[in-house]
């Protein structure tokens, strides 16, 4: 299992879904940078920083304003403190050239972060929504690594069109899929504190923030669901992160 030493005030965010139509999103975020700049020593993005992604080559060539402002600030967030980006199942295609080009590192999908007040398993948490199978039999495809290969090599036009089709599709999908079928399955996150002998799982994903206290193995567990962003077309504007410091995890609603 991979591991990450992080002394100090560690923040945790998650869900983003930045893209050309979420200006409001994208302005609450950089409040949120200034913050962390302030407050934090670390900061971790843990996956679906972006709505979508189809190659760094994208971000590095010329990139929309949108996205140059985004990585812009993600800079100005390196310059000040260790930077970790995570992918998660929107932008699973982040590469180390974009991790490089903001100064960032590129975060493996499942970590052990060691903190000031213990040691604690991060992922994205699509992995654990294994009631979904067909979403399960498409992320092994897409992960594959001849297939990104293949789809990296498309035009970025075609790239574009091929991401909003395949986004379409799972929002259409999604519809009529059952709140549970899209939830963590409780034997998966089982196996994951088990298997890497945990207390502490931290994951995003499912869009239901929470700190949820379980008993595995004769143990007590905690498993922390990271909250989404939506500024722009929710009814009520969200966003919000995790602070970890000595004193343990704290999760904070953000209120700009």
């Amino acid at each position: 299992m991979n591991k990450i030493p992080l002394a100090g005030t560690v923040w945790i965010a998650s869900d983003i879904h930045l893209g050309p139509n979420t200006p409001a999103t994208a302005e609450a975020f950089d409040v949120f940078l200034d913050k962390a700049c302030a407050q934090a020593d670390a900061l971790i993005l843990c996956g679906d920083i972006f709505d979508a992604w189809i190659g760094d080559d994208f971000a590095l060539s010329a990139p929309p304003e949108w996205l140059a402002q985004t990585l812009n600030r993600l800079k100005r967030v390196s310059t000040r403190m260790p930077l970790w980006l995570g992918r998660g199942n929107r932008d699973f295609l982040i590469g180390t050239a974009l991790a490089d080009h903001v100064g960032g590192r590129l975060l493996p999908d499942s970590v052990c972060l060691d903190t000031d007040c213990g040691r604690m398993l991060l992922s994205h948490g699509d992995e654990y929504c294994t009631f979904d199978k067909k979403y399960q039999r498409f992320r092994r495809i897409v992960r594959n690594p001849v297939v990104q290969r293949l789809f990296l090599g498309l035009s970025l036009t075609l790239r574009r069109n091929i991401a909003d089709w395949a986004r379409n599709r799972s929002m259409n999908a999604n519809r009529y899929k059952s709140v549970n079928i899209m939830d963590v399955n409780p034997v998966a996150i089982a196996q994951a504190f088990t298997d890497n002998d945990v207390n502490t799982l931290i994951h995003g994903h499912t869009h239901r923030p929470a700190i949820h206290h379980l008993a595995i193995a004769g143990r007590p567990r905690k498993r922390i669901v990271l909250p989404d962003w939506d500024y722009d077309h929710a009814a009520v504007p969200r966003g919000g992160w995790l602070s970890i410091d000595r004193h343990g995890p704290v999760l904070h609603q953000a209120t700009w």
